[in-house]
């Protein structure tokens, strides 16, 4: 980074001054603002960084908007100018701010997708893997159900637990608990019916200080969950195809606009649909998945997808 300011950080005492947003700005021919005026974590901050792009190229890139969480319902719209774009990471997002008033584009979530038809493994991401699971304790058939989030209410751990449960799998959590969730978080844990593992290791192996990665993480099990009740988008969907993973999902909504692309996913209520997959994998349904997020959600594309919403700046 070039500029750091301090002042834009969620639990800043004040935010940044007109001298110090003009420094880190004034060179800039298009500033990109990431949910800093979308969701009000920092409205003083928000309010500083809109007053200095005034009149300026901007885009604003919504992942997620007040009246989204109950808790900040009753906040504005973000701003607008007429020197700026809005982008949506979902239509969701994007039709309610059209019926705010505020026009957007949608570009969706992009990721490193394997082509489908590559090659689904090797000798070395197998050992890789039996690695991974000896470092948390795993033995080579014992099942791994991963939820790659935080701990928040919203994450609905219980969710996950009762995915790990019903399929007789260890459920790992890898992020930690957040907002005061750690009491519920631990209570939740206490009374767990399967064995739970929470974040993660720092190496995979001591000797050698070899870090493990959220790559690792996919590798090592054999079923992601994703049981949120609300996700401005929920990067694990699209992950778990990525890796080649069966996913158990939530309901919650932009859940259902990603499966309208046509991906085939397991409801939170289907394990015993997903546990016969397990007991007979089929490989048709990971490479249909790979096909679809291929086709729309590729950073293949990605660069077509942002100059879209470029000219009007």
């Amino acid at each position: 980074m070039d500029h750091l300011l301090p002042g834009l950080s969620i639990g800043a005492e004040e935010p940044p001054s007109r001298h110090d947003l003009a420094s880190a700005l004034d060179g800039a021919d298009l500033v990109v603002v990431e949910n800093l005026c979308s969701l009000p974590l920092n409205p003083a901050a928000a309010s500083a960084v809109a007053e200095a792009l005034a009149g300026r190229p901007a885009l604003l890139h919504h992942h997620d908007l007040p009246w989204q969480r109950p808790q900040f319902a009753g906040h504005p719209p973000p701003p607008t100018d007429d020197r700026w774009s809005h982008v949506t990471i979902n239509e969701l997002s994007r039709l309610e701010l059209a019926g705010r008033g505020i026009a957007a584009t949608t570009v969706y979530n992009a990721f490193e997708i394997p082509r489908p038809g590559a090659a689904a493994g090797s000798e070395a991401a197998d050992a890789r893997r039996r690695a991974v699971r000896r470092s948390l304790g795993l033995t080579d058939d014992e099942r791994l159900v991963l939820q790659p989030t935080r701990a928040l209410p919203r994450k609905n751990i219980a969710g996950g637990l009762a995915v790990a449960t019903r399929l007789g799998a260890t459920y790992w959590l890898l992020g930690p608990a957040e907002d005061g969730y750690g009491p519920e978080l631990e209570a939740l844990v206490t009374s767990a019916d399967c064995p739970v593992l929470l974040g993660a290791p720092t190496t995979v192996d001591p000797r050698t200080d070899d870090p493990l990665t959220i790559d690792d993480a996919y590798l090592a099990c054999d079923v992601v969950t994703l049981p949120s009740t609300w996700e401005g988008f929920g990067n694990p969907s699209i992950e778990s195809v990525a890796h080649r993973r069966p996913l158990a999902i939530g309901p919650y909504p932009v859940a259902a606009e990603l499966a309208a692309f046509g991906f085939v996913w397991f409801a939170l209520d289907e394990t015993d649909r997903l546990r016969a997959w397990l007991e007979a994998p089929d490989d048709a349904l990971l490479e249909h998945n790979l096909a679809v997020a291929s086709a729309h959600f590729s950073t293949r594309d990605l660069p077509g997808r942002i100059a879209a919403v470029l000219p009007d700046l």
